[in-house]
């Protein structure tokens, strides 16, 4: 997939260059997590999950309803962050270096980056994050440790930014893991218009009050 990048002076990032930088529809990767730098990147195909258009497997649906694992929002976000950006026998390399970690977390204690976790016997399993602007979700990486915990976490996500009344759910890329969920790959003038209204609007994350545990049938119901 073609994506111009630019590269970023280290002295120069910022949490406003961060946020000016999505609402502009270009994000930061690095090549490797021991890389020190990063680039920018603006994908000429941009993946999206519509919202109203969420693909849910049955089996799937009865995972979520069995409430197989405890959900938490935003109780570990340094736990979530490193499980994203550990090596994989898929995935050698990931692209979640310090900085992005170091600039995440200042971006989370502003309440802009919010966590979907999954927790079994006290254990996080699963999570995904994102950075959240306007009623747009940018989601940027996902992990599990057991089956469908990352998937899981995906629809309570998409059940979340539903209620909140959130308009763009942008995964960035188009994969073959999210292909199954409706995810759509649409061109950078198509994505940018779809960002400029969702900029003009406000979810809200906490439209279930802070701390309330969603069960799988809640989130269900906002699908």
């Amino acid at each position: 997939m073609k994506a111009r990048s630019v590269p970023v002076r280290s002295p120069a990032i910022t949490p406003e260059i961060m946020l000016r930088a999505y609402a502009a529809g270009i994000f930061p990767m690095a090549e490797t997590a021991d890389d020190p730098g990063l680039f920018w990147v603006e994908p000429e195909l941009r993946g999206i999950i519509p919202l109203a258009g969420f693909h849910l497997s049955s089996r799937l649906a009865r995972t979520v309803r069995s409430d197989r694992f405890e959900i938490r929002v935003d109780s570990d976000f340094e736990a979530v962050i490193a499980a994203c950006g550990e090596a994989r026998p898929d995935r050698p390399e990931t692209w979640i270096n310090a900085r992005i970690r170091a600039i995440f977390a200042e971006l989370f204690a502003l309440g802009h980056v919010h966590t979907v976790e999954c927790w079994r016997e006290g254990r996080l399993v699963g999570g995904l994050y994102g950075l959240s602007l306007g009623a747009a979700f940018f989601g940027e990486s996902m992990f599990h440790r057991e089956t469908d915990a990352s998937k899981v976490a995906l629809v309570h996500l998409v059940a979340r930014l539903r209620r909140g009344g959130y308009q763009l759910l942008d995964t960035q890329f188009q994969t073959g893991h999210l292909a199954q969920f409706g995810t759509l790959e649409i061109a950078r003038d198509d994505y940018r218009l779809l960002l400029d209204e969702a900029l003009r609007h406000r979810g809200e994350w906490h439209a279930w009050p802070q701390g309330q545990r969603v069960t799988g049938r809640e989130a269900l119901a906002e699908l």
